[in-house]
């Protein structure tokens, strides 16, 4: 029996000791992808991919995806020119001491959502949710919309405008988006100024400047494996309309550069999609999509309340 157990200790401490050079490895290897809210992912590599950035972590040493508008791939580029140069010690600490200043004097300019919560420097489009009691904001990822002419395959990533007498569908593959929203009474916060995301067609410098109320919360249609989320139409004369089911909804205009749409009444079970209209070019086919289901799972890489916001913000007894 004493053999046995003499065995199985020297097999534990071997395994122990190949097991520590490759750790040991991943550490040396390891880099910072800094996220815009101040913290970072340790990580040996990543990978851009659509609107996705997939990284494998050093501490669950498995590969995980955030959205990438969540990134702030300048931060994260600086500080890797210090690490390979070797100044990690001094300079990359007071690099991330002016980082983080910078950060939290940008983030005490954000406007509040909730209790220590608070709407992100960078900016993007996100959802006020509440998951399991708490506030959480969620950012929507911009889907390309497909448009079907009718007419044949063709697939426009710009405004959408039919050609006289067609009809236009914006489409988004898959029945169901990857962001559930558990609120039935989301705010959606939109400032795509701070985040550059506008689409195409609204950096050519065309006509005068789109209204700031341009956005609407539309329902998608699930039609076989897709979601219709607009209908275009032109008439020979060239007058074009747009068709979208909109939910009729409130339109707030914020400091640093925020709009706020809030439902009316809350939205029933489905897929949603926030909509951008572009005037006389039509609709933008990039789209966010969400649905809203009370039962579905955790969104991933959330914003949640800061715990030092709401420390100092409590009541004192």
């Amino acid at each position: 029996m004493a053999s046995v157990r003499s065995v199985l200790c020297a097999l534990f401490f071997l395994c122990t000791l190949l097991a520590l050079p490759g750790h040991c490895a991943a550490q040396a290897q390891s880099k910072r992808l800094i996220l815009k809210d101040g913290s970072y992912q340790i990580a040996t590599k990543w990978e851009i991919k659509d609107d996705r950035v997939r990284f494998f972590s050093v501490e669950r040493n498995e590969w995980e995806e955030i959205p990438n508008s969540l990134v702030d791939w300048d931060a994260t580029k600086k500080y890797e020119e210090y690490r390979t140069a070797g100044k990690e010690s001094k300079e990359a600490a007071e690099l991330e001491k002016e980082m983080q200043e910078e950060r939290e004097e940008e983030e005490l300019r954000s406007p509040h959502v909730s209790a220590g919560l608070r709407l992100p420097p960078g900016g993007g489009v996100y959802a006020l949710d509440t998951y399991l009691a708490l506030p959480e904001l969620v950012p929507l990822d911009q889907s390309t919309g497909e448009v079907n002419r009718h007419t044949g395959h063709n697939v426009l990533r710009t405004a959408i405008n039919p050609l006289a007498g067609a009809k236009s569908t914006i489409e988004i593959a898959g029945t169901r988006s990857k962001i559930q929203i558990h609120a039935s009474l989301p705010a959606i916060y939109i400032n795509l100024d701070a985040s550059a995301e506008a689409s195409d067609s609204t950096k050519q410098g065309q006509g005068p400047e789109l209204p700031w109320d341009r956005y609407r919360i539309v329902r998608a249609e699930v039609k076989g494996d897709r979601r219709i989320v607009g209908t275009l139409k032109s008439s020979v004369t060239g007058k074009s309309s747009q068709e979208q089911e909109a939910v009729p909804a409130t339109a707030e205009q914020m400091s640093q550069g925020w709009i706020k749409l809030t439902p009316k009444a809350p939205l029933e079970p489905g897929e949603y999609a926030v909509a951008e209209l572009l005037g006389k070019q039509g609709m933008n086919s990039y789209v966010w999509d969400f649905g809203v289901h009370p039962d579905a799972p955790a969104n991933l890489a959330v914003i949640r309340p800061d715990p030092s916001e709401l420390k100092s913000s409590s009541p004192k007894n």
